[in-house]
Order: C-alpha cells, then structure tokens, then sequence
C-alpha cells in the first residue's frame, strides 16, 4: 500500500504536548482504558494535517494517519489491546468523542461530501455534524465497518459512505478514509450562522 506522502514542511509531532501547546477552542485529549484497550488521543481539528500514531496493526496506524491528514487535525494516538477488532472499535469511539468534544458549539459548515478516486476505486463520503448519529459505511473488511459506525456514533454525526466502484478492497477502504477526511475538514469549518431551520436544540432537565 502506498504510504502517506512526506514531506520536510510537515512535522511529525514529538509529544501530546507539541500537539496542544497551541492549545486552541476545537482541541481535546482523552483517554479511555478498559481490561480490553487503552486509548490516548490528542486531537487538534485546526490544524496543518501532522500525527504521530502508534497502533500494532500497519494498515490501521496508516488509515488513521490518512484520515488526520486529509482531515486537516494535528493528532497523537496511542492504542494497545488484546486483539484487532476491540483495538479498532475502541480507537473509533475515542477518536469521535474527541472529535465531538473539540468541536464544541459554534457554528459550523456542517453538511459536506468528498468523491476520492484511487486507482480501481471510487468512494463517496458524506456528513452532516448534527445530533443524530446515523453511519451506512458498506466497505468490504468487517473491522472497518465497525471502526466507521463507532467513529459517527461518538462523533454524533450522519455518515454515509458509498462505493462507486472498485475491486481491491484496501483501495477502497483507503479512499473511504481519504474522502471521511476531506468531507470533516470541510463540514467543520467555522461559519457565522446556525445551519438549521430548527436553530439551536436546548434540553431542559427537570
């Protein structure tokens, strides 16, 4: 598989500290540890598109990597485990929440799509950044049908990912990741007005 392209102008990050010592408003860092996986993530949505990612699984660090990159964020992600499945689902979920919880509450672009070509395969990706988390991802590895429905779920986004066609299944899966990336940078970018007819929600507890 081809590797994410180097360049000198794109750091790669040291520490979580060189991720957040910018610390912006859409930043966050979490960790959530279970008997089963333990996940660090520093995420930082406004960034120049760096990561450091530390998972055992080659082809999961490097579709991680591509989705930070094409997504814009500066990332440190480290993720141990007992086995592949609990690894990948439990990155998703940290991963999305960070995503959510650095997003916060302004304004954002909020609906966006992306149409990746990689050599046999076409892929589509859309998203609406809106409270009801809704994820069809049809990509043919199992692993990753569960990684992109544990990503919309915490991230509390409307994901849809479409084949358009394609044979070898990793260039699917890589422009799945590659148009996800593309169309989050580009539906969460800032914008001076609430996109809905509903304005904002507010829950009342009594």
């Amino acid at each position: 598989m081809p590797g994410c392209p180097a360049s000198s102008s794109v750091p790669r990050f040291i520490s979580a500290n060189s991720v957040l010592k910018r610390r912006s408003v859409r930043s966050r860092k979490l960790r959530r540890k279970t008997k089963e996986t333990t996940i660090d993530v520093a995420l930082e949505i406004d960034g120049r598109g760096t990561y450091d990612v530390a998972v055992r699984k080659q082809f999961t660090r490097h579709m991680v990597e591509t989705l930070a990159r094409y997504a814009g964020w500066n990332l440190r992600l480290r993720a141990t485990g007992d086995n592949r499945h609990h690894i990948e689902e439990d990155l998703a979920i940290v991963l999305g929440r960070a995503f959510r919880e650095a997003l916060g509450d302004a304004p954002v672009e909020r609906m966006a799509h992306a149409v990746v070509p990689m050599d046999d395969a076409l892929v589509m990706a859309a998203v609406d950044i809106v409270d009801r988390p809704y994820c069809d991802a049809p990509v043919p590895d199992l692993d990753y049908v569960h990684f992109f429905r544990s990503f919309a779920m915490d991230a509390r986004i409307n994901l849809h990912i479409d084949i358009l066609r394609g044979r070898d299944e990793h260039h699917i899966v890589e422009a799945a990741f590659k148009a996800l990336g593309i169309a989050l940078r580009l539906a969460s970018r800032p914008t001076g007005a609430l996109k809905s007819t509903k304005a904002r929600v507010e829950w009342t507890k009594e």
